[in-house]
Order: C-alpha cells, then sequence, then structure tokens
C-alpha cells in the first residue's frame, strides 16, 4: 500500500507513543521533510540541506528530489520511495513557495 507523506509546515503533531510501525514510518519520514540538516544538535547529518533554497524552481526541486530519497534510503529504510512531487501553499502562491509531497510504500507494513 502506498502513503503519501506531506513537508508542509502544517503537516502535523509529534505523536510520541505512535500506533503500529506504518505510522512510525510515516512519522520518520515527514520529520525528514520538514528538518533542516545541521539543525538537529545531537545529529548534524540528519535533515535536507537547504543549500537548494537559493536556486531556480526547477534546479532546486531536481537536487532536493535526489537529496529527500537519499535521506529517506539512510535514515529510514523501512520506506520505500515511489515519487515525490511539490505542492504550492495555498495562501502563498504568488511567492512562489513549495513542499515535498513523497509517496512511499512501507516495507512489513
Amino acid at each position: 500500500m502506498q502513503y503519501l507523506v506531506s513537508g508542509a509546515a502544517n503537516a502535523g503533531d509529534v505523536n510520541f507513543s505512535p500506533v503500529g510501525m506504518v505510522e512510525e514510518v510515516l512519522q520518520n519520514v515527514r520529520t525528514l521533510l520538514t528538518t533542516i540538516k545541521h539543525s538537529v544538535p545531537l545529529d548534524r547529518e540528519l535533515g535536507i540541506d537547504a543549500a537548494f533554497l537559493d536556486k531556480p524552481a526547477p534546479d532546486g526541486m531536481a537536487r532536493l528530489r535526489v537529496q529527500i530519497a537519499r535521506e529517506i534510503q539512510r535514515f529510514e529504510p523501512r520506506a520505500v520511495i515511489k515519487i515525490v512531487e511539490f505542492k504550492r501553499y495555498e495562501n502563498d502562491a504568488l511567492a512562489g513557495t513549495f513542499y515535498p509531497v513523497a509517496r512511499i510504500e512501507v516495507i512489513g507494513g
């Protein structure tokens, strides 16, 4: 079964006791999508590198797709990424801000 995981700023709260492995994997992937690399004090390598922010949108999206796939493979191997798409924030479409949405499958879930 495939799941959509949003990297939007309002994607959801952290559940410190997820019910089942699938919910845990989805939450871990959401955390990876919303965490900027070097912002976690005890794990500076966790997250997405923000260097794509100053790139033109098509270039930044291409780089971010590759980076998201690598980070999910590295930090959450139970998730198999199928596709990464980008959606515009509804209330901020003119600013050109996007957020990633990953379609994944959970191994063993």
